[in-house]
């Protein structure tokens, strides 16, 4: 196995949105996982509303990444956690704009805050990158 397997069975519904259920990933791949990232700038500014704030934390993703020697093609899973239920559109389709495909498994999670009041979106992922 060389590539990534999606797994959807038809006895499970389908996914509420771009996401798979199961990735297998083949023997070998090495795997980066990350811290959760917010929506803050270099100059420590935090942008007002989460589409804002979410790109910010998929660019920090990106430099991850990039750094590892992987880019988004290599995610598999992705934790996304949101302040507010009415952000679940604009969090997914900025999340929908950084994957590629096969899509990730991804959840996301209604959460109180986080350690600053301004951060609306917190996003975490795991990456593999077949060898």
């Amino acid at each position: 196995m060389s590539e990534k397997i999606v797994f959807n069975p038809a006895s499970v519904r389908r996914p509420f949105g771009n996401y798979n259920h199961g990735l297998l990933v083949p023997p070998g791949a090495s795997l980066l996982v990350t811290s959760g990232q917010l929506g803050i700038a270099l100059d420590d500014s935090v942008p007002d509303g989460v589409t804002a704030q979410a790109e910010l934390c998929f660019e920090a993703i990106g430099a991850i990444l990039a750094e590892a020697g992987m880019s988004f093609a290599d995610i598999i899973r992705i934790s996304g956690f949101v302040t507010k239920r009415e952000d679940f559109p604009a969090y997914m389709a900025v999340r929908d704009r950084y994957t590629l495909e096969p899509k990730p498994v991804s959840t996301l999670i209604i959460v109180s805050g986080f350690t600053r009041p301004e951060f609306l979106v917190e996003v975490e992922v795991t990456a593999a990158r077949i060898v």
